[in-house]
C-alpha cells in the first residue's frame, strides 16, 4: 500500500512516515519547508538539531533498504500538489501539511490570513486533487481537539445525537474554536465531510491532542534521524516547553490559574493510531471521527510533574502563573471521549515518570541551544498587532550574538 505523508519533514509527519516505513508500507513525504522557515522567521530553532529532509531519507534508506521519495510541494499550489499525486498514485494520503500554532495565527492580520489561507486553501486543493486523480484513495487527515474548545458537556467523536422539540437526530458536534489556527482545523472539517458526502471520497479526521515527546522506535535508531523539539512560545507545546525550561533554571511559565485541562498524547501513539487509521479504512462516502489522546491532564498538573521529575536531576524547578495571554476559561470542566482508537487496538503510553526523565535528559543534553528569550509569551490573543513585539526580541538577540545593537525592524511576511 501506498502511503503519501503530506508534512513529511515535521514534527508529526516525519516520525509517522518512518513508522509506516518501518511497518511495510511504501511511504512518500511531500513538504515545502514552510516550517523551518519559520523557526528563521521567529529567530528560534529545534532544541534537537535536525537534519535537512534529504539527508535524513538517505540514513533511512541505509538502515532499512526502503526508499522514499520526495516531493517538494506547495498545497496551495494545485498544479505542484496534483502533478505529486500524480505521480506517486497514493491509497492513503496523511495529512499534516499545515500551520499548526494557535499562538502564530494569533500574531496580527497578516498571520490569520496566512494561516486560514495556508490550511483551508491547501487541503480544498488536495480534496479535489484525489477527487480528480484518486478518487479511492483514503485521506487520513490531522484535526484537533481544540476545534471543540471547552463545553460544559461531554466531548463526543465528530458527533453527537441530539433530540430537539421532539425529533432526533446525529449531527456533528458543536465547535467553540479558539484561535484563528483552530477556526482553520473547523473549516477544514466542513470541507472533508462535505466531500464525502456529495463525492463519494472516503476520510478519516483525527483530532488529536496536545503531543509530546520526540522519540520513537525508528527515531532512536540513528542521532542523524532525531525530530524536532519545539520549546518556544509559539510552537512549543506544553510538557516540552516545560521540561526546556526546568533545565535551563526557568521558572514554568503557566498561563493564568492553570486549571485549563487538554488531552495529551505521546508522539509514539500519534505515529501509531496513524498506523490503526490506515489499515482500517472507512468506506466510500464515510466521514468519521477519531479523537486522538490517551490523557486528560491540566496544565498546573504538569506544571507539577515536570517539578517533580526536576528534583531528581538536581534542578531547582519552579512554577510562575503569568497573566493568560490567550482568552479561554482557566477552570472548567473537560472529559472527552476517546474509545475508537482504543477499539482499533491502541495501547497507549501514559505520561510516566521515565517518560518524563527521558524528555528532561534531552532537554538537558542540548540547553546550551536554548534561546531563553524565545520562552516568554508575546503573542496577546487581545491585540492584533503583536509582531513588533516579536520582531525586537528576534533583533536584540540577533545584535547580542554580533556583539553590536541595531535598531529592532518587523518581521518579514510568512
Amino acid at each position: 500500500m501506498r502511503v503519501l505523508v503530506l508534512g513529511g519533514d515535521g514534527y508529526c509527519g516525519w516520525p509517522t512516515a518512518l513508522h509506516l516505513s518501518a511497518r511495510g508500507y511504501e511511504v512518500g513525504v511531500l513538504d515545502n519547508f514552510a516550517r523551518r522557515l519559520w523557526d528563521h522567521e521567529l529567530g528560534v530553532e529545534s532544541l534537537t538539531p535536525i537534519r535537512p529532509l534529504h539527508e535524513r531519507v538517505e540514513v533511512w534508506q541505509a538502515l532499512s533498504g526502503d526508499t522514499m521519495p520526495i516531493f517538494v510541494a506547495d498545497m496551495t499550489s494545485y498544479a505542484a500538489l496534483a502533478e505529486a499525486i500524480a505521480s506517486f498514485e497514493p491509497d492513503v494520503v496523511v495529512h499534516f501539511a499545515e500551520q499548526r500554532a494557535a499562538p502564530y495565527s494569533m500574531i496580527d492580520r497578516e498571520h490569520a490570513v496566512f494561516t486560514q489561507v495556508n490550511n483551508v486553501v491547501g487541503t480544498l486543493n488536495l480534496l479535489f486533487a484525489l477527487k480528480e486523480l484518486r478518487p479511492e484513495c483514503h485521506l487520513v487527515k490531522l484535526g484537533t481537539m481544540g476545534e471543540y474548545g471547552t463545553p460544559n458537556i461531554d466531548i463526543e467523536e465528530g458527533f453527537i445525537e441530539i433530540e430537539h422539540k421532539g425529533r432526533r437526530d446525529v449531527v456533528p458536534y458543536p465547535k467553540q474554536p479558539g484561535s484563528f489556527y483552530h477556526l482553520s482545523k473547523v473549516h477544514d472539517s466542513h470541507n472533508i465531510m462535505f466531500c464525502c458526502r456529495v463525492w463519494g471520497l472516503r476520510s478519516t479526521d483525527l483530532n488529536q491532542g496536545v503531543v509530546y515527546g520526540t522519540m520513537t522506535d525508528e527515531i532512536a535508531r540513528h542521532p542523524k534521524l532525531i525530530n524536532r523539539f519545539d520549546y518556544d512560545e509559539v510552537f512549543g507545546t506544553a510538557l516540552n516547553r516545560f521540561c526546556v525550561q526546568a533545565a535551563i533554571g526557568y521558572p514554568l511559565t503557566v498561563y493564568g490559574r492553570g486549571g485549563q485541562t487538554r488531552g495529551f498524547i505521546d508522539i509514539r501513539d500519534t505515529v501509531r493510531c496513524i498506523e490503526l487509521a490506515v489499515a482500517s479504512p472507512p468506506t466510500a462516502g464515510e466521514y468519521r471521527v477519531f479523537n486522538q489522546f490517551t490523557e486528560q491532564i491540566s496544565v498546573g498538573q504538569l506544571a507539577d510533574k515536570v517539578r517533580a521529575a526536576g528534583r531528581k536531576f538536581g534542578l531547582t524547578v519552579e512554577v510562575q502563573h503569568l497573566p493568560n495571554p490567550r482568552v479561554e476559561k482557566e477552570e472548567h470542566y473537560y472529559n472527552a471521549v476517546n474509545t475508537r482508537l482504543l477499539d482499533l487496538g491502541l495501547r497507549p503510553h501514559p505520561l510516566s515518570d521515565s517518560l518524563l526523565d527521558s524528555l528532561l535528559n534531552i532537554a538537558v543534553e542540548h540547553r546550551d541551544r536554548v534561546r531563553e528569550d524565545a520562552i516568554f509569551p508575546r503573542v496577546n490573543w487581545r491585540d492584533t498587532h503583536n509582531r513588533s513585539r516579536i520582531a525586537e526580541r528576534v533583533e536584540t538577540e540577533d545584535a547580542a550574538a554580533r556583539g553590536d545593537a541595531v535598531p529592532a525592524i518587523p518581521l518579514s511576511r510568512p
